[in-house]
């Protein structure tokens, strides 16, 4: 009767967790609070800037642009769902957060993490026709197939993680309810319940081979094709000019993909690594992106550059006229 209680109990709307910081940190948690902000500015301001100049200038409303105009909302969303309990820790050292926060929160960050994921392949598929079908590109990614794309993006992330807060909001929690990180994450607030069906744990595979297993297996197979084609290229100056184009894409493709498959790996082969490893390659796969992805398409191309440091002139001029 006792247990049952217990169990009982732990599912009331009272029900709170317990976040992470950096094991061995948790007595200093203030001065950690400086490099958060200043990653969340960074990365806020770069991919905004990024965002505003692609929605205001015209001449960067091709789908290559639009598609970096998602990656940068994607980024910024993900980056501001994880901004408040990393705030609370780091900043305050408050640990607490109630159920249906920590819910909302994996909504709002696995949500947005697989609008990237899906974003990226889509990147993919606009190199792979601009390599493989140059005279066809622009019959092929018309503006409403971009737009048809973008939603079809949204609806995925969405409807994969909506089910989520609801399976685990109906499971019971006996166990410490003290979670890895300073951001809940779902298979970390599972594992502190005390049953769990199979329909859980196949309903979350789901999720992840369809999402995270299938984009990258798609991008690959995308760039194999490319690759081919660039291959049959006889000038050499073409080839690498070809190549160029796929750079930054793919340096922001193994950014976002490296530490997922890093821990991973670490998880599924049982390797001796310390709980710190564990942590910062977490932090690395939410925060990097967010924070290097501008930097990366600003250094690759021309034209956003151009674009970024004429409205900063343009805004230097109308403030000291003023």
């Amino acid at each position: 009767m006792s247990n049952h209680t217990h169990h009982n109990t732990t599912t009331f709307p009272g029900l709170l967790f317990l976040l992470m910081g950096f094991p061995g940190l948790e007595s200093a948690p203030h001065w950690l609070a400086l490099p958060v902000c200043t990653t969340y500015l960074l990365s806020a301001l770069g991919n905004g800037t990024v965002l505003l100049v692609i929605l205001t200038d015209m001449s960067l409303h091709s789908p290559m642009y639009a598609f970096l105009g998602m990656l940068a909302a994607c980024d910024l969303g993900l980056s501001t769902a994880l901004l408040p309990t990393m705030l609370r820790v780091f900043l305050f050292g408050l640990r607490e957060i109630s159920q249906e926060a920590c819910l909302g929160q994996l909504f709002f960050i696995h949500t947005f993490s697989i609008m990237e994921s899906s974003v990226l392949l889509a990147m993919a598929f606009d190199r792979f026709v601009a390599i493989c079908y140059p005279l066809r590109y622009a019959s092929i990614l018309t503006s409403s197939r971009v737009a048809h794309v973008a939603l079809a993006i949204g609806i995925r992330g969405v409807a994969l993680h909506l089910p989520i807060p609801f399976l685990l909001k109906r499971l019971a929690y006996c166990h410490t309810n003290i979670l890895s990180h300073s951001y809940c994450l779902h298979p970390d607030v599972m594992k502190l319940a005390c049953r769990r069906s199979s329909r859980d744990g196949i309903y979350g595979l789901f999720v992840v081979f369809s999402t995270m297993g299938l984009d990258p297996v798609l991008i690959v197979l995308s760039y194999v094709w490319i690759l081919k084609t660039i291959m049959g290229i006889t000038s050499p100056d073409e080839r690498l000019k070809a190549l160029n184009t796929c750079a930054c894409h793919i340096s922001v493709v193994l950014l976002f993909y490296t530490p997922m498959l890093a821990l991973s790996l670490i998880t599924r082969l049982k390797l001796q690594a310390p709980p710190l490893l564990h942590v910062l390659l977490s932090y690395l796969h939410f925060l990097a992106p967010p924070l290097l992805n501008p930097v990366l398409y600003c250094v690759k191309m021309k034209e956003v550059r151009k674009r970024i440091a004429a409205k900063l002139l343009l805004s230097q001029r109308v403030s000291s006229g003023g």
